[in-house]
């Protein structure tokens, strides 16, 4: 029965707007299926960015290696190129540009002032090598025990014990040295393990010797930029361990090195000239056809290894004749000498002459240092026709500091007192850090710290060519009057003004932020062309530098 002014619903079929809700959430669950697979895709894509830009500066940084290892190696015939403090070459060289900042991409070459003990100061540059002390050379110098111990002796808070153990790690032999270590204290380690005796192939390798630490090692400095941190001055707050003294302690790898040498060559590659070699008559020719009769050179320097100075003091009484340390060798040198002379004047009992000088004995003095040159007065006996008379001869380099200036530069670059092609492990004293300088045998305290003090000041962004070209030989310490002629006679054998092994801290980065990569490396350019002799990643240490440090807003 139908009631007046009612509908009749059919209850079989449901409501028509089931339908529409349906729809609706298929809808949104599409769109949140889209909206997150649209964000999936953004953050892969910033995924993708980042490690593609990631990607390019670590090509950044690794291209800035390249950078480093072009500028040692030049024509001799070109300007020496600042290699401490350059910001022109080494401050944020354009490796990729972009219309937007954000894509420009840079390489900086940074390296501590290491005068700066504070560690809040950064440049531009390559760090030179020579600028510390190489353990495996300390041997090579001949020294005893003590002296040699005493080289180690001034690094921050280096003990006997350690300094003889690092000795014992790098000589060849198995004597334990006074406070030393040798295999036998090894083999009680834990795994045991033998005492090297050969030379150190990196600075980590020290951590393998008896007493040496990483905190002795690496020092506060946890991110090996040269700097000191906020985390690196709060004592136990953060990690490293410090003491908060507002004074970077960078540890013994900012004062040791494996691969410091420097070229024994002049500057076109070609061989110095020897003054120390056995044969005289060879020593005069060589030196009077390059240099002339005339110029007196070939006269002086034959004379003295004939007779020695007359004015100048031997630097070391007990060994300042020609010696090799065996007086065997130094016999049958001597003797051989003496043969080859005589054969080259004719036979027995026939004397050998150059520049009016009976040379037939041969050598009985040697050049200790170049500085022999400066200043010195011979006595030597001069044929003429049937007679000789005694003369006294003067060096054609005088001491005044005027003559110095331009005669030092002249006798570094031509003269030699061994045949090495290469010298091992001399200090590099417009770098050096005091603490390196104060252990070298017979250098006063205070002349250390006169170095240190002279070290090269910049403004940032000026380079200090200027200053480093004028300290082109270690003469530049007689010049300005740091010290005397027989203080530096004696320190000649340690000290150099340039290596030729450099260490490169190759930062690639952008101009407005993002990832940063860090590369570190050693380059040899003692040898041509110059080789990567080590390299590795440091840039899982972090950053190390701001943006604002290494891309000014001025650079465009």
């Amino acid at each position: 029965m139908n009631l007046p002014g009612r509908h009749n619903i059919d209850m079989d079929h449901p409501r028509g707007g089931t339908a529409l809700v349906v729809v609706l959430v298929v809808i949104v669950l599409l769109s949140l299926a889209a909206y997150t697979f649209t964000e999936l895709m953004l953050a892969e894509t910033e995924a993708t960015e980042r490690y593609g830009r990631g990607a390019l500066t670590q090509a950044f940084a690794d291209s800035g290696v390249e950078l480093a290892a072009a500028w040692p190696f030049q024509a001799p015939e070109q300007d020496p190129v600042d290699l401490y403090h350059n910001p022109e070459i080494f401050r944020a060289a354009l490796l990729q540009d972009h219309a937007v900042e954000r894509g420009r991409g840079r390489v900086s070459l940074v390296a501590p002032v290491e005068s700066d003990s504070t560690g809040t100061q950064i440049r531009f540059g390559l760090i030179d090598e020579s600028a510390r002390l190489n353990p495996n050379a300390l041997i090579g110098f001949g020294l005893d025990d003590d002296l040699t111990r005493e080289m180690l002796m001034y690094l921050p808070d280096m003990t006997e014990d350690v300094a003889d153990a690092i000795l014992d790690w790098v000589d060849t032999d198995d004597d334990t040295r006074e406070y030393g270590a040798e295999t036998d204290v090894y083999l009680t380690f834990t795994p045991p393990y033998e005492a090297k005796n050969g030379p150190l192939e990196s600075v980590d390798e020290l951590l393998l010797i008896a007493g040496v630490t990483p905190e002795l090692l690496y020092g506060e400095d946890a991110n090996r930029n040269g700097l000191l941190d906020p985390n690196e001055n709060d004592g136990e707050a953060t990690p490293p361990l410090d003491n908060a003294d507002g004074v970077l302690n960078p540890g013994w790898a900012a004062f040791l090195t494996v691969h410091s040498r420097e070229s024994n060559l002049r500057p076109d590659g070609t061989p110095k000239i020897n003054i120390n070699q056995p044969l005289l008559t060879v020593l005069y020719d060589e030196l009077a056809e390059e240099f002339g009769e005339d110029s007196g050179i070939p006269h002086f320097i034959t004379a003295y290894r004939l007779n020695g100075s007359t004015n100048l003091p031997p630097l070391y009484p007990e060994g300042s004749d020609n010696t090799t340390g065996d007086i065997e060798t130094d016999e049958a040198l001597q003797n051989a000498a003496q043969s080859l002379a005589k054969s080259l004047g004719g036979g027995t009992g026939s004397a050998v002459t150059r520049g009016g000088m009976d040379i037939t004995v041969g050598p009985s003095y040697d050049f200790i240092s170049l500085y022999d040159l400066i200043g010195a007065e011979i006595e030597v006996d001069i044929i003429k026709g049937a007679t000789s008379s005694t003369e006294t001869l003067v060096s054609p380099w005088g001491s005044a500091s005027g003559e110095l200036a331009e005669s030092l530069p002249f006798i570094f670059e031509n003269f030699t007192i061994r045949d090495a092609e290469f010298i091992e492990g001399r200090i590099n004293v417009n770098q050096a850090r005091l603490e390196c300088l104060l252990g070298l045998p017979d250098m006063p305290p205070d002349l250390a710290e006169a170095i240190v003090a002279a070290a090269p000041q910049f403004v940032e962004g000026q380079p200090t060519s200027d200053v480093l070209s004028y300290r082109n030989t270690t003469g530049w310490l007689l010049i300005d009057g740091l010290t005397d002629l027989t203080t530096m006679r004696l320190l000649d054998r340690y000290l150099t003004v340039r290596g030729g092994v450099y260490r490169v801290n190759a930062v690639g980065h952008f101009d407005r932020g993002g990832p940063v990569a860090r590369v570190e490396a050693i380059i040899d350019s003692t040898i041509t062309p110059p080789r990567v002799v080590f390299q590795r990643d440091l840039t899982h240490l972090g950053p190390g530098y701001r943006i604002d440090q290494l891309s000014p807003s001025s650079v465009e």
